[in-house]
Order: structure tokens, then sequence, then C-alpha cells
């Protein structure tokens, strides 16, 4: 079934919806399992996904120090990148359907009149390496981690990607993999589709996307002169 929206902008997160770099997430948390013998791996994985480090790392690993938690942070999303191929890894690469779905739009990346821009809990220094190894631009907004008081599953971060576009997030729809983001798209006030890149159906339902879908490849993007027309293709 297809469900076309009204034109919009596009706010896209990173991390399982644009690139996968499974690989070397689970290679940074068996690093720290070494530092900090005591935090779950295999839980970690099944709920920390969509959630900034800074966040994580206070939770999992007990770091409430600001100036530790930072260092911590830095080291973790490099390892991010340093493990990512180790022990046969497939390292971080595009998930089905980005490049299809970014050639359309991929030049309309520029103010001052973007349509489309990234919104991720990422660092910037971590997801511009991750977006240079996949193959993807970078757009001119470009939210990252360190930019909002309070990251995803608050609406900070679609907030401020949707006023640095200079629209309302009513006129935009976000595109996630994660719970978390998810409720933070909806909480913004934009319209939400969910892929099943990371998690369950059931898992994403619960957080109460628009639509869900497979991936990027059930998604068609067509440039217009005022924003993007977006195609869902439901099965």
């Amino acid at each position: 079934m297809q469900r076309p929206t009204l034109p919009c902008l596009s706010l896209f997160d990173m991390d399982g919806t644009l690139v996968d770099s499974t690989a070397g997430v689970v290679g940074a948390w068996e690093l720290f399992r070494e530092k900090y013998p005591t935090i779950d791996v295999h839980n970690i994985l099944s709920s920390a996904h969509g959630i900034r480090t800074v966040d994580n790392l206070r939770s999992h690993c007990g770091i409430q120090d600001p100036e530790e938690l930072e260092r911590e942070a830095q080291r973790f999303e490099e390892a991010i990148v340093s493990t990512s191929k180790e022990n046969g890894r497939q390292g971080i690469v595009q998930l089905p359907g980005v490049a299809d779905a970014l050639a359309e739009i991929a030049a309309a990346r520029h103010q001052p009149n973007p349509a489309w821009a990234i919104c991720t809990s990422a660092t910037r220094t971590y997801a511009s390496s991750a977006l240079r190894i996949a193959g993807i631009p970078v757009p001119d907004v470009f939210v990252a981690a360190e930019d909002v008081k309070k990251g995803k599953p608050f609406p900070d971060p679609y907030l401020l990607g949707a006023n640095q576009c200079g629209v309302k997030p009513e006129n935009c729809v976000v595109f996630e993999d994660a719970p978390s983001g998810i409720r933070s798209g909806n909480e913004a006030g934009c319209k939400t589709v969910a892929l099943l890149t990371t998690h369950s159906r059931t898992q994403l339902e619960e957080a109460k996307p628009d639509f869900i879908v497979k991936d990027l490849s059930k998604v068609t993007l067509k440039l217009l002169e005022k924003g993007v027309e977006v195609t869902v293709h439901e099965d």
C-alpha cells in the first residue's frame, strides 16, 4: 500500500537509519567491559540504541563526573570506528535504500533552504567519520549530541533540526529506527516513519510511529521546489 504525505522536510537519524555501525558498537562495548567489568553487554545492546553515548555511559558504567564522561564518550566513539573491522567485522556501511533515497535529494542539503537534515544521538566527530566512511554526504543542518541539553527521547534534537531548517516541526517527517528516536520525533510534533533495521515491530509499535517499514528501500523521496514528497510503501 502506498501512502504519500504532503510536501515536507526530511529529518534523518543516522545509526540504524542511514548507516549500520553495529559491528563497531559491539566492539566498543566489549572494549569498555575491560574497564567496567560489571556491565552486561548483551543487555546494553538491546536497550541503548538511539541514546546519546554520554547518557549510556552514565547509566551503564556509572560515570558521573562531567569531564570524565566527556573523555570516555570520546574514547567510546573512537572505538566504534577502530573496532568496526576487527575480527572480520563488516565495518560501518550504508543501509539498504539509502543510496537511492539520497540520490534524489542530496543536492538540496545546503542552506538557505535545505530539504533534509540529520539529527543524531552521536557526537559530531564520530558522526562525521561514520558518514564519511559510509559515503553519505553531510548536510548543512546536522544536529549532533553536543548540540542539545536533552537527547532523544526528548524532542530537542528534532525541534532544533526543524528550527535550523526554517520550518515548523509539523511540516517535517522523521526517519528513525529506535523507539527513543520515534518518541523524540513524536514529541517534537513531526510525522514519524519507523524502520525495522534494529528493533522488532512490537518494540516500534509501542513508540507509536505514523508508519513502519522494513528500511528506506520502502520509501520513495521526490525533490520538489519546496521540500520533499515522501511516499511510504507499506507491506
